[in-house]
C-alpha cells in the first residue's frame, strides 16, 4: 500500500461523525425555604397601636369636655340660685325705700294724734288725721311693716337703740322704761330701730 492509500485511509476515518454523549444534567440546588421576614406582624402591630393611641387621645377629649360640662353646669346653677335669690329678696323687700319714707308720715300724725283738739274743729281735723294714719298704716302692715314693741320689753340691740338710761325703782336693769320714737321691721328686717330709755 502506498502513502497515498494510507493517507486517504486516514482522511475518510477522519470524517466519520463523531456522536457526543450528552453531559449529565447538574442538579440544581433545593431551594431552602427563607424564613418569613417579621415585616408582616410589624405592619399588623402598627395599625393596632395607632388605634390603641387614637382611643387614649378620644378618651382625654371625651374627659376634658365632660370636666368642661360639669364646670359650665355649676356656674349655670350658681348664677341661676343667685338671680333667684336675688330676685326673691327684691320681692320680699320691695317696699324698703318706700316704707322707709312713708315713716316720717306716720311720725307725724301719731304726733297730731297725740294734741287735744280745743273745739270741734279740730277734732274733725284729728278724726281724719285718725283715718289716714290707720289706712297708711294697715297698708304698710299689709305689706310686712311691722311696728317693734319695745315698750316693758327686755332691751334688744338687734331691735333698739337705747338713747339714755334712767335707774327706776322697783324696775330690772335693761327694762325699756319709754319709747322716744317707735321701730318698725320688714318682715324679718329692721327698717328702723326704735329708739327708748333704758332702765339701769
Amino acid at each position: 500500500m502506498n502513502e497515498q492509500e494510507i493517507t486517504t485511509k486516514e482522511q475518510n476515518e477522519s470524517s466519520e461523525p463523531v456522536i457526543e454523549e450528552p453531559a449529565a444534567e447538574e442538579a440544581e440546588p433545593a431551594e431552602t425555604p427563607e424564613p418569613e421576614a417579621p415585616e408582616a406582624e410589624e405592619e399588623s402591630a402598627e395599625p393596632e397601636e395607632d388605634a390603641a393611641a387614637k382611643i387614649a387621645d378620644l378618651e382625654a377629649q371625651v374627659a376634658k369636655l365632660k370636666n368642661a360640662y360639669a364646670m359650665a353646669y355649676a356656674d349655670t346653677e350658681n348664677t341661676r340660685k343667685r338671680l333667684t335669690r336675688e330676685y326673691e329678696s327684691g320681692m320680699k323687700y320691695h317696699i324698703q325705700s318706700f316704707a322707709l319714707e312713708i315713716l316720717p308720715v306716720l311720725d307725724n300724725c301719731e304726733r297730731a294724734l297725740a294734741l287735744k283738739p280745743e273745739d270741734s274743729n279740730d277734732e274733725n281735723y284729728r278724726k281724719a288725721f285718725e283715718m289716714v294714719f290707720r289706712q297708711l298704716s294697715a297698708a304698710l302692715k299689709k305689706e310686712g311693716v311691722e311696728e317693734i314693741e319695745a315698750l316693758d320689753q327686755d332691751f334688744d340691740p338687734n331691735w333698739m337703740q337705747a338713747m339714755m338710761t334712767e335707774q327706776v325703782e322697783g324696775t330690772e336693769p335693761g327694762k325699756v322704761i319709754a319709747v322716744l320714737q317707735k321701730g318698725y321691721r320688714l318682715k324679718d328686717r329692721l327698717l328702723r330701730a326704735a329708739m327708748v330709755k333704758v332702765s339701769e
